[in-house]
């Protein structure tokens, strides 16, 4: 059985992963989230004949949280992983409907902001690969998907004069560059780690944004 873990999976684009890929029984789908009880509740609500489904709490932020999940996770697949999905991050609200130059007019909230989004979106990231690699070598497919965004690519930003979700955007790079020195030393060994852009998803996240906001969005 091919087995799945899918971090942030408890809304979003992680709870839209979680339904599609486990509605394959043959599929093993292990979802990592900040609160367990709620979203097995969710899970027994939506999906409660799917035996396939387990939920496994880890704030991917909290190193020790990550080394208790892996042992979670390896007790439930037998010790090894076929996909990672990284789908956990944080989305700042402070940048975006303004440049960096006006985010600048604030150092010490961008610098907070910032730190937010690497610590969340590049570091914790970068936790989880290296604890969780050990498993995927051990797995079948050995595939890790980082789930990234356009707001990183270097050639669309000026080509398309996009201002907002700066420090996003930075932060999302920092991603991406490492998902490309993981590459680099993995893929030897048979492990493809790539960086994804899944387009521009409706989650919510801009539901109190007024009309000039969202027209700029």
């Amino acid at each position: 059985m091919p087995s799945y873990v899918i971090t942030g999976a408890s809304r979003g684009l992680g709870w839209k992963f979680l339904r599609q890929i486990s509605s394959d029984l043959n599929n093993t789908v292990i979802g990592l989230v900040r609160r367990k009880s709620e979203t097995e509740e969710k899970v027994k609500g939506e999906f409660h004949d799917r035996t396939n489904i387990h939920i496994v709490e880890a704030d991917i932020t909290d190193y020790a949280a990550l080394i208790q999940a892996k042992a979670e996770v390896a007790a439930i697949t037998g010790g090894g992983l076929d996909y990672l999905i990284a789908n956990a991050g944080v989305v700042s609200r402070f940048d975006a409907y303004d440049p960096i130059g006006v985010l600048g007019q604030q150092p010490e909230a961008m610098e907070e902001d910032l730190t937010k989004c690497f610590k969340v979106n590049v570091i914790s990231n970068i936790h989880l690969f290296n604890l969780f690699t050990p498993l995927i070598l051990k797995g079948e497919m050995k595939k890790v998907i980082a789930i990234s965004s356009g707001q990183a690519a270097l050639n669309i930003i000026p080509q398309l004069g996009i201002e907002v979700a700066a420090l996003y955007s930075i932060s999302k790079a920092g991603l991406n560059t490492a998902v490309a020195k993981f590459s680099a030393q993995y893929a030897k060994e048979g492990v493809l780690y790539m960086s994804i852009c899944p387009g521009m998803v409706e989650t919510g996240h801009f539901a109190d944004a007024t009309e000039e906001q969202m027209d700029g969005l």
